[in-house]
């Protein structure tokens, strides 16, 4: 009993023992949990700190630029320093400028017009972008474009555009005419332009052009002068119609040919410009090439030795249809030849027969110093002795053989003196000759003559300036009258004497250019 009570009281003390020990635990139970929140709170804040300090000091450290910034449309995020002032940098140096008229372009790069990109200005920019209470809360807003560091050279600008000005700068065309297959047909009338170099750069909004890299260019328009040639073509229709004569002259054989231009060939080689301050208010120009094809085959009448020169008849007749005319003349030439040294021949005899001062053709034969019996020489063209466009409808001739002098104009007997040329040991040479100059009195150092009304016609020496002509009766000293009365005998030393009156006539009648023919 005892032992049994005993178990059971140690039984009942068991739970007697049991149920405080679990009401207490209950009791200590919101303590404990209390506290284990407490140790989360306490290490959750140690973790925010922490993440708000590591991310303080990347934020703040500008080791690299922040997320969503821009610049040119270039996103940085998160890239360091250098690589973002290279991919900047890159990307500028692939960049161009347009510039723009209504309808063209044209692109520069944009240092040639002076704009000056900062990279590393720019990527310090970048960097400072959000680090500040101001521009994180811009970026926090979506406010990620940040503007790019640069500079503005207008010098520059200008320079470029000054140059650029030579590819759009363009002349107005005043309204012109042409003649295709014969037919006339007006060109239209076009309007020029210039840059203006100033007025573009004065509207320049550099922001704006760093922006856009488009830049309108201020363009002035040039208006034509003449925008109708209806007048002008009327004309030149008139004048399609007319054959034009060409005449060709042998000034040497006193000779004249024709060729005549029929309108359905003329009128195909010709080219005609408006040209208002032009008499007819046009200008001709013939296509040389056809010209001288035509002149070709006409100048086969002449034979081997002689010729005309093409270009010199194109502009002959180019001048006279800008003058109107519809009859020109051109000249007709003669080569130089060889002559075979015959037995007992001089060079003076040979320039005697040829109508070539003897001087003249020791000159073109410089390595010939004596002469022989089938030696081949050359004789100068006759031409050499006519170096002035010979005057048409007025040749003198003198007659050594009659002393006289015959003047002829419009192929008709005009006058007729007596005349005197050189002696014997001071010859007149015969040949083909032209009134070169005019001279009221000359003076002859040689012979201490003074000769009024002297015409030079030829130089005896081709090297010289001492010239034969004519003159009037000569005076030595001032006052001593020679060779009145010697007039229809040789009497000179070279040159032609006419009475002192008939040499004033002819002073007065013979401009330069007239042809003169001595003969023997």
């Amino acid at each position: 009993m005892t032992d049994k009570n005993a178990e059971i009281t140690n039984n009942e003390s068991l739970q007697t023992v049991w149920i405080p020990v679990t009401d207490q635990a209950q009791k200590r139970r919101p303590f404990q949990s209390i506290f284990m929140l407490f140790g989360c709170l306490v290490v959750l804040t140690g973790v925010v700190v922490a993440f708000t300090a590591v991310t303080g000091f990347l934020l703040y450290s500008q080791a690299f630029i922040l997320p969503g910034v821009r610049v040119l449309d270039q996103t940085l995020a998160w890239q360091s320093p250098a690589a973002a002032a290279v991919q900047l940098q890159t990307f500028w140096e692939t960049q161009t400028v347009t510039l723009t008229t209504d309808n063209e372009t044209w692109t520069l790069a944009p240092a040639e017009l002076g704009l000056v990109f900062d990279a590393q200005g720019t990527v310090q920019t970048a960097l400072d972008y959000g680090r500040s209470p101001q521009t994180l809360s811009a970026l926090f807003k979506g406010q990620r474009d940040v503007p790019p560091v640069w500079t503005w050279d207008q010098n520059q600008a200008a320079a470029a555009l000054t140059n650029l000005a030579g590819s759009i700068d363009r002349l107005p065309q005043d309204a012109n005419i042409q003649v295709v297959g014969g037919v006339v047909q007006p060109i239209a009338a076009q309007n020029g332009r210039r840059l203006d170099v100033d007025a573009t750069l004065a509207a320049v909004n550099p922001t704006q052009l760093l922006q856009t890299r488009t830049l309108p260019l201020a363009v002035e328009p040039l208006l034509p002068t003449i925008t109708d040639v209806s007048d002008t073509i009327s004309a030149i229709e008139g004048l399609l119609t007319n054959s034009i004569q060409i005449q060709v002259v042998d000034p040497v054989r006193d000779e004249t040919q024709t060729w005549t231009l029929t309108p359905d060939i003329w009128n195909k080689w010709v080219s005609v410009q408006h040209a208002p301050e032009q008499p007819a208010g046009f200008t001709w120009t013939l296509q040389a090439d056809l010209v001288a094809g035509f002149i070709d085959q006409q100048a086969l009448s002449l034979g081997t030795d002689r010729y005309v020169d093409a270009a010199e008849v194109a502009t002959a007749v180019a001048e006279g249809l800008r003058g109107g005319e519809t009859a020109v003349m051109a000249r007709i030439y003669h080569h130089p030849h060889e002559h075979i040294v015959q037995s007992g021949e001089s060079m003076a005899l040979i320039g005697y027969n040829y109508g070539i001062p003897y001087p003249w053709i020791q000159q073109a034969n410089p390595d010939v110093t004596s002469l022989i019996p089938g030696q081949a020489i050359i004789i100068p063209s006759p031409d050499e002795m006519l170096p002035l466009p010979p005057v048409a409808d007025k040749r003198v001739i003198v007659s050594i053989s009659e002393q006289r002098t015959r003047v002829y104009e419009n192929g008709a007997l005009k006058w007729d003196w007596p005349a005197s040329t050189g002696i014997n040991d001071s010859p007149t040479a015969p040949g083909i000759f032209q009134i070169q100059s005019h001279d009221p009195n000359a003076y002859a150092s040689n012979w201490d003559l003074e000769m009024p009304n002297f015409m030079g016609i030829y130089r005896p020496v081709p090297t010289s300036d001492f010239m034969n002509g004519f003159h009037g009766f000569p005076t030595r000293g001032g006052s001593q009258l020679l060779w009145t009365g010697d007039l229809g005998h040789k009497v000179t030393y070279g040159c032609v004497l006419l009475s002192s009156e008939n040499a004033s006539i002819l002073y007065d009648w013979a401009e330069e250019g007239v042809v003169v023919e001595i003969k023997p």
